[in-house]
């Protein structure tokens, strides 16, 4: 199978050796396509810290070789890395934006985000046998614990999209708008509408101001 869901691109640069190396350190030897997938969601979730301070939106930082070497960004880097590794194995891969409310908000983030919605939340959309599906390989198990939530699990064959409650039952977060599904990343659809919605995070042109979503937990 060909097409765009499965092209290299600028972003998803899945023949670079640092995607490389991520397949094959975390596939061990596996060839069935649900398990890959289910594989690579856990190895990006929890082997990529989540991080909305200091995410750097520089071009040559978005893209999946380049966020693998740092090893941390938030969601859209993460869907970036997944989408990529996806692709790369053979599985066809889209990026889905949307806009939601109370993305891992602590005060001091609300502070500097001008509410409790986040911009262009992004999560994958892939192709397994004859069905797409979604999946959110975003928040690792270390920031879930500290944010009291459960860890968004992944089976293959479910949409795995985002933790509406946390622990306690409480409602966590909600969809307020979807943006659509790309096959690259809109790279400047996605600074513009950033820039615009939450000036209050950029530290200069292209990198978030400085801080810790962990420091935050504790405050």
């Amino acid at each position: 199978m060909s097409g765009p869901a499965l092209a290299e691109t600028e972003f998803l640069d899945f023949s670079a050796p640092q995607v490389a190396d991520f397949v094959g350190a975390h596939l061990d030897g596996e060839t069935e396509p649900r398990r890959q997938a289910v594989r690579l969601f856990y190895a990006v979730r929890d082997s990529l810290f989540y991080e909305i301070y200091n995410a750097d939106f520089a071009r040559t930082a978005m893209t999946a070789s380049a966020i693998i070497r740092k090893g941390s960004g938030l969601c859209i880097h993460k869907s970036i890395v997944y989408a990529a590794l996806l692709r790369r194995i053979g599985i066809p891969a889209r990026l889905v934006f949307y806009d939601v409310r109370n993305h891992l908000c602590s005060p001091n983030l609300a502070r500097i985000m001008g509410g409790d919605v986040f911009h262009y939340h992004c999560l994958v959309a892939l192709r397994l046998y004859g069905s797409w599906i979604k999946a959110t390989p975003v928040f690792n198990k270390r920031l879930c614990q500290l944010y009291k939530m459960a860890p968004l699990d992944f089976d293959g064959r479910h949409d795995c999209v985002h933790h509406p409650f946390d622990e306690a039952g409480r409602q966590h977060m909600e969809i307020i708008r979807e943006h659509g599904a790309f096959d690259d990343h809109p790279y400047q659809m996605i600074i513009d509408g950033l820039r615009r919605a939450h000036p209050g995070l950029f530290a200069g042109k292209s990198k978030f101001r400085a801080g810790s979503l962990v420091r935050d937990a504790g405050r």
